[in-house]
């Protein structure tokens, strides 16, 4: 099997919440916006998946249009719909609703040639935490560093 082929990480999500658990989905794209995932121009900082009814849809998600395509490229900020079986929908809408998780798109990538879209399920960190996690980082780097001047 081919390595899967990273195309935008969301590595502010991972600073902003707790990802306790990740979910695959499919994500329904017109032919251009495919094109400009391969050519790496998407942007996810902004972006959430909400359900409605009994679908998901990704929003924010900024898909530059395709420097080769004509007039009729799609709106950059369109909301999308995400690819999920109906049971992991509910699943997820059980969550977010008595909870309180947000649905938060981590990555996007591509597996055997279909786009795919990495939703986190987490809460949102308080001021504090983010401190912490600051905080805990730079102990890591810091003792990595410690180890490579060692050797």
């Amino acid at each position: 099997m081919a390595e899967d082929q990273v195309v935008c990480a969301n590595r502010a999500a991972y600073y902003r919440y707790q990802i306790e658990e990740t979910y695959e989905a499919g994500i329904a794209l017109t032919g251009t916006e495919v094109k400009s995932l391969r050519a790496g121009q998407v942007n996810l900082r902004d972006s959430f998946a909400r359900i409605e009814g009994e679908e998901a849809f990704l929003h924010h998600c900024h898909i530059s249009p395709y420097s080769h395509g004509n007039r009729q490229n799609p709106d950059p900020l369109r909301v999308r719909k995400l690819l999920l079986h109906k049971a992991e929908i509910r699943k997820l809408l059980g969550k977010v609703i008595q909870r309180g998780y947000t649905l938060v798109p981590t990555k996007i990538y591509f597996v055997k040639g279909r786009v795919k879209v990495e939703l986190g399920l987490g809460r949102g960190k308080k001021l504090h935490d983010k401190r912490e996690a600051v905080k805990a980082q730079e102990a890591r780097r810091e003792v990595e560093r410690a180890f490579r001047a060692r050797r």
